[in-house]
């Protein structure tokens, strides 16, 4: 999955997904409480290795275009839990776009290795514009070849088998891959209806919203239950267990028609979302990746100066427009408040409701396999 523009490929072009629909046309996808699921997943409790008193977290990306919730959202909540070293690392030097955002990334792949020669404990693979990047494939299957737990987000499980690492074990991905993960690679046991899939040190989850939950489920098996409780109430996150239906979505005529309304038909828009030291990076990409999933609007890093920005967990943002400079925009939504950052989803989506209709708002919940209940 590469964003917004996945969700206008497979609306405009798919015709696999032209069968009925578990939900109704133009509203919210709601997952059913009769799903079956597979049972609670666990990762497996960290061993320390090499004599670390904590373990080595690496998030890659390729510097071209990773999916930015992917990458942000296991991210934050790992650094927030204070558990462990967390690094953002790229493929190459240079800002990784992580649309619409950017970033500059700690280190690249080979620094990453000059840093940490014995690898990293764990390694988070987000979903990539370019899965088949020679170096990323190189790089993944080399940490695992030293003992990394793998963590694939999203659609980031087609990184990990191209690299040949979900051979023989249980995986998972975005929903709207799931029949050509299974003809593409066979050798591996695809399941849906789960947030995620533990599997020894193949470790993957479904789409966006599956992040958090996923992170989550790591720092259990970092520091227990209830330190993950903890950091789950932070965050307004009930539950991280792995009970999902990923049937509740579908590509429907009607999300076709309105694709094509909303990104030929009607003018898009710009908004601005403000940013400064210490803002959320994860509600960051929550709302930026929900907005652009509109298909209605561009959205922008907007601070005060082109200043690179440090979010409250370290990432170390660069914003795309500056205040008062380049082109007027429609709007700039308020900074964000305290409300706790997985809840600004909901937010969000009721905000995208209002301004743009349930059928965006359904754009949304399909891109990120969010089961909103709508309002």
């Amino acid at each position: 999955m590469t964003g917004f523009t996945r969700l206008v490929l497979i609306a405009l072009a798919s015709l696999a997904f032209t069968g009925s629909s578990s939900a109704r046309e133009g509203a919210p996808v709601v997952a059913s409480a009769a799903a079956s699921v597979e049972p609670t997943e666990k990762i497996d409790t960290y061993a320390p290795r090499f004599g670390r008193t904590r373990p080595v977290i690496a998030v890659v990306g390729e510097n071209s275009g990773t999916v930015m919730s992917d990458f942000v959202l296991p991210y934050g909540v790992l650094a927030q839990s204070g558990l462990a070293d967390v690094v953002s690392v790229a493929t190459q030097p240079g800002l990784l776009q992580l649309p619409p955002l950017q970033i500059q990334p700690d280190n690249t792949v080979a620094q990453f290795d000059q840093r940490y020669p014995d690898g990293a404990d764990y390694v988070v693979v987000p979903a990539l514009k370019k899965s088949d990047d020679p170096t990323l494939l190189a790089w993944v299957g080399a940490q695992a070849a030293k003992g990394a737990t793998m963590v694939s987000i999203c659609n980031g499980s087609i990184v990990l088998a191209k690299a040949g690492l979900t051979r023989g074990h249980r995986a998972t991905g975005h929903w709207s891959t799931h029949q050509s993960r299974i003809e593409a690679y066979p050798d591996t046991v695809w399941l849906k209806n789960t947030r995620y899939v533990a599997d020894g040190k193949i470790v993957s989850s479904a789409g966006i919203s599956a992040a958090i939950p996923t992170a989550l489920a790591l720092v259990e098996a970092i520091g227990g239950t209830e330190r993950a409780r903890v950091l789950a109430t932070q965050l307004g996150v009930a539950d991280w267990g792995s009970a999902h239906d990923s049937d509740a979505f579908r590509i429907t005529f009607g999300d076709r028609v309105t694709a094509v309304t909303s990104y030929f038909l009607r003018p898009s828009q710009d908004i601005g979302i403000p940013v400064a030291p210490g803002v959320d990076e994860m509600a960051l990409s929550l709302a930026a990746d929900a907005y652009s999933a509109t298909l209605r609007t561009r959205v922008h890093a907007l601070a005060q100066s082109d200043a690179p920005v440090r979010t409250r967990n370290g990432l170390m943002l660069v914003p795309d427009m500056v205040a008062g400079q380049g082109k007027p925009l429609d709007w700039v939504l308020p900074e964000f408040d305290a409300t706790p950052s997985a809840r600004v989803l909901d937010k969000t989506l009721d905000d995208i409701t209002t301004r743009y209709g349930t059928a965006a708002a359904r754009f949304v919940v399909l891109e990120a396999e969010y089961p909103w209940q709508g309002r």
